[in-house]
């Protein structure tokens, strides 16, 4: 008997009746022979954690832009933190482990450079918009691996699409990542925000605290044991009404003194500019795109696509080190 059997009867007997079982799996787009070793959720998140496109999220911003210390969050932390959440809450509810931490460390996958300022400025250039869920699915089907996409199951690119509080996933597999996502990012948003002294944790509201707890560590360990206890057993993931009124409250506080506070986002205006002038400049000099890219544009694809594709794709650092050297003049030194 194959390993990848063998594990498989392990989830069947195991998991909770609500899992999503590897052996039930939807399946891929492109039919490929299974892995002898690991089941097919597992194999996709070998895919996604070797992808160049997760490399690159630790040097996309999560919050603060390019902030002056080691210990701030990037997308890739963020990502690492979404998936520690999820995975402590499906092995709770006896859920299938594999299928949420592939989901989790997929669903930032098309985040731009810049965080939501790129996403905001592509949104508004593409004709087509931008929305960085949208484009994490378009990177596992089509653009990683220079065009071939990474054939992933159908479950985990379902989670990906459909991570937004917004959206409905298929899969309670993909709701724990979806709560996760929100909980991870205003808990660890806080603890950078409180770092950078835009914040203290004394300034929540004191009758949310009486709820939650009055550090963001309590509020971790709050949400996450709520989220467990009233999705014991349930085919639903969800919270009771009193943590997820007091979850929607922490969320309002943090947009209005964290995510839009001036302090923290007084560049994101040259940001957004930045953005927009790189899309403009790979519009008019499609020929320095990558060749996979150009190849798409005899397959259908627009021209604004593919340089919506590539402008996405850069690191922060990279970003700025292209409009420096195609704006910014240089020096002349005599030799």
């Amino acid at each position: 008997m194959k390993i990848r059997k063998q594990l498989e009867e392990r989830e069947k007997k195991f998991l909770s009746k609500h899992a999503t079982l590897s052996m039930n799996s939807r399946g891929r787009e492109k039919e490929e022979k299974p892995c002898d070793i690991r089941p097919c959720f597992q194999r996709d998140r070998d895919r996604i954690l070797y992808s160049k496109s997760f490399r690159r999220l630790k040097d996309k911003t999560q919050v603060f832009l390019s902030p002056d210390g080691d210990h701030y969050r990037t997308r890739m932390t963020h990502t690492l933190e979404v998936s520690q959440n999820a995975r402590t809450i499906a092995k709770a509810l006896l859920l299938n482990e594999d299928l949420t931490e592939a989901i989790a460390l997929g669903h930032d996958l098309g985040h731009t450079p810049f965080g939501h300022a790129g996403e905001r400025a592509l949104n508004e250039v593409n004709p087509g918009g931008f929305r960085h869920n949208e484009q994490s699915l378009r990177i596992v089907e089509t653009l990683e691996n220079y065009g071939k996409g990474m054939n992933l199951t159908w479950e985990v690119r379902d989670g990906i699409l459909n991570h937004e509080l917004n959206l409905t996933p298929a899969t309670l597999e993909g709701k724990v990542v979806r709560l996760s996502d929100k909980i991870a990012y205003m808990h660890h948003d806080m603890d950078d925000a409180i770092r950078g002294g835009i914040m203290k944790e004394k300034d929540i509201p004191e009758r949310l605290a009486k709820t939650i707890g009055h550090t963001n560590g309590e509020w971790l360990d709050t949400f996450i044991h709520d989220i467990i206890a009233t999705s014991m057993d349930k085919d639903d993931i969800t919270m009771s009404a009193e943590i997820y009124e007091a979850f929607l409250e922490l969320r309002e506080f943090m947009f209005a003194n964290v995510y839009t506070n001036p302090i923290a986002k007084g560049q994101e205006g040259k940001v957004e500019e930045m953005i927009k002038i790189l899309y403009g400049y790979y519009l008019e000099h499609i020929d320095k795109l990558p060749d996979y890219l150009k190849a798409m544009l005899d397959e259908g694809e627009t021209k604004e696509r593919i340089v919506c594709d590539y402008v996405s794709s850069m690191t922060d650092r990279y970003a700025v080190s292209v409009f420096e050297e195609v704006y910014i003049p240089k020096s002349w030194t005599v030799l």
